[in-house]
């Protein structure tokens, strides 16, 4: 939403906690619906996969795939845990924030199994201790088998489920978008939170062996973001949090068609002042000593006097303490004196460092005078009246109505004070005119967003702008399609298909078009399709694969096939990954062992032949 002048105005969204949903009895009965999991690295999506009216058709939850752990108040229960919505506001805790991901792969299942609780809790299938509901997980693409594993792991022992299958995210959202039905072929270019894929398929089936991944994503893209700016404004440092990143990445930037010829256009300072974007950052409109009344600027003198007072009366009592110990200290040397111990009275005055009693009885009348001067301006301090800041300026303010002289740390807490009272002449002796300072506060407090538009989502087709040595996405999608021969490179370049959440920024399909135009032969065909929902659709193709197959055994693991293939297995379907087995190498026999040393190298050759 923008303000007059152009000026956006940061949203700071709050994340609204999950509700707790009560599932309806359709996806229990005549029997169990299947669960649909879109499993991003990004946000994780919950839904059903039913095809009854009153079950929606979308994804019932959709929270962030991050948990904060705090360690909680002394004495508590233990850590605090918070998963996803229930954080409110990533940034006061963003140094406690986890992911289970690293690289689109689910490593951290201890993280996983907290937002998989989070998940189930609040769609109301997890009361009896477990999900007794067929289960539709989204993968990455070749994803190990070692992620794959602890995840059946912990869906089959953990939470109990009949079966499971996984699929692709980015050819689930190809099996949504299908125009001629399957199986079709095609070139699919997904770019989400952490990574791009280029994935060729053919036929209706992945080729595993040739797909690429770039290590850019809209991670890197906001956090290269929070850096240009920071280093611009660096009076914002704190106020340019991620969060407020990630707002001026998905609303504010997009994808030029030719790069070089949009960066000439903004060194045209009417071409900047027409497309610029200024983001206005919070801030207080009261200045101190600006917008203030002569009643506050009274006000706030008075309290400031108030605290100057307490301060000296506080020195004060320290400074009696001190003396009435030191004079009790010079008493006890004196009575020694007194009482006829001469050893102990010279060896006295040696550590008070005083040579005779002379000396030492005229320090003892010195400090007692001193102590009761101290007495009273403290008794006349508790009993004298509050100073009158409207007056003018005083020399010395009256903090000793008796009259004595102001010790050295008075002193010292009056200039202190001085600049306070510089203030306090009355209206009547200040000029007419005033003069105010010439200072938009607003404007200090704007982000201007030129050039930073188009610079971040440059990345993904130019990692070297971060210092990324990875091949940009024209060079990838240029090495696969260099890959296959020229039949099938057409049967790829007819449908090229965009999805995953960095494809949603403006201009990215004409990008897309451009480069492929550039790297084709001339006057040769291809399209290009962006998904209908390129964040959603995962999540819809998988809910469509799961009604479709619902009562088929094509795709599913069942609990049997876990116990007896492993946790790595994976049931080949239109839409998941290809599965290579762990082929471990056979050992070799093993000789008996003989003692080498006593035998000849020919006879112990022959030994062992013969025991084999």
């Amino acid at each position: 939403m923008e303000e007059a002048g152009g000026v956006f105005p940061f949203r700071d969204v709050r994340w609204d906690p999950d509700p707790a949903l009560e599932p309806s009895p359709a996806v229990r009965v005549p029997s169990p619906a299947p669960l649909v999991l879109d499993n991003g690295s990004f946000q994780l999506r919950l839904g059903w996969a039913c095809r009854a009216s009153e079950v929606p058709s979308e994804p019932l939850l959709r929270f962030r795939s991050l948990v904060a752990r705090s360690r909680g108040a002394r004495g508590g229960a233990g850590p605090e845990t918070q998963v996803g919505n229930d954080l409110g506001s990533p940034e006061p805790l963003r140094w406690l924030l986890r992911s289970p991901f690293d690289r689109n792969v689910p490593v951290q299942m201890e993280l996983q199994e907290l937002l998989f609780d989070h998940g189930f809790q609040r769609l109301g299938v997890a009361s009896q201790g477990c999900v007794d509901h067929p289960v539709v997980v989204t993968e990455a693409v070749c994803n190990p088998l070692y992620s794959r594993q602890m995840m059946s792991e912990l869906l089959f022992e953990c939470y109990q489920v009949p079966k499971v299958s996984y699929g692709v995210d980015s050819l689930y959202s190809l099996y949504h978008n299908k125009r001629q039905g399957w199986p079709c072929s095609g070139l699919i270019v997904s770019s989400g939170y952490q990574c791009t894929h280029i994935l060729p398929v053919l036929d209706g089936r992945l080729d595993a062996r040739n797909c690429k991944r770039i290590n850019i994503g809209g991670c890197q893209a906001a956090l290269y973001l929070q850096r240009l700016l920071q280093l611009k404004y660096p009076g914002h440092f704190a106020a340019i949090t991620l969060s407020r990143v990630e707002e001026i990445l998905h609303e504010h930037s997009y994808v030029a068609e030719d790069y070089k010829d949009e960066m000439q256009k903004w060194r045209s300072p009417e071409y900047y002042e027409n497309h610029v974007h200024k983001m206005q950052l919070p801030f207080s409109n009261k200045l101190l000593g600006s917008t203030l009344t002569s009643e506050e600027k009274q006000e706030r003198r008075q309290q400031q006097l108030r605290r100057l007072q307490e301060l000296n009366a506080r020195r004060r009592e320290e400074k009696l303490q001190l003396d009435q110990e030191r004079l009790d200290r010079l008493l006890y040397v004196q009575e020694l004196l007194e009482e006829g111990h001469m050893d102990q009275f010279h060896k006295g005055l040696m550590e008070l460092n005083m040579d005779s009693a002379e000396e030492l009885q005229s320090y003892i009348h010195k400090l007692s005078m001193a102590i009761e001067q101290t007495k009273q301006k403290i008794l006349q301090a508790e009993v004298s009246v509050e100073v009158d800041v409207v007056d003018s300026k005083p020399e010395m303010p009256d903090l000793d109505p008796m009259g004595c002289e102001q010790s050295m740390e008075d002193v010292e807490s009056m200039n202190e004070f001085e600049p306070l009272f510089a203030e306090e002449q009355p209206e009547v002796e200040k000029p007419v005119t005033t003069v105010q300072p010439v200072f938009n506060l607003a404007e200090y407090h704007q982000l201007f967003i030129g050039t930073e538009r188009i610079r971040v989502p440059e990345i993904i087709f130019q990692p070297s702008l971060i210092g990324e040595e990875q091949a940009g996405m024209a060079e990838t999608i240029q090495f696969v399609l260099d890959r296959y021969p020229k039949e099938q490179q057409e049967k790829l370049v007819q449908n090229v298909f965009l999805t995953g959440g960095n494809m949603m920024y403006p201009g990215m399909k004409a990008r897309i078009y451009k480069e492929l135009l550039e790297m084709r032969p001339f006057q040769s065909s291809f399209q290009v399709h962006l998904a209908s929902n390129p964040v959603l659709d995962a999540w819809y193709g998988a809910r469509a694969w799961a009604l479709e197959y619902m009562n088929r055994d094509e795709g599913w693991i069942t609990r049997k096939d876990y116990e007896e293939k492993g946790g790595e297995y994976l049931k080949e379907h239109c839409t998941s990954n290809v599965y290579v087995p762990i082929r471990l190498p056979k050992q070799a026999p093993r000789a008996a062992e003989t003692p080498a040393s006593s035998q000849a190298p020919g006879t112990a050759a022959n030994n062992v032949s013969e025991q084999a």
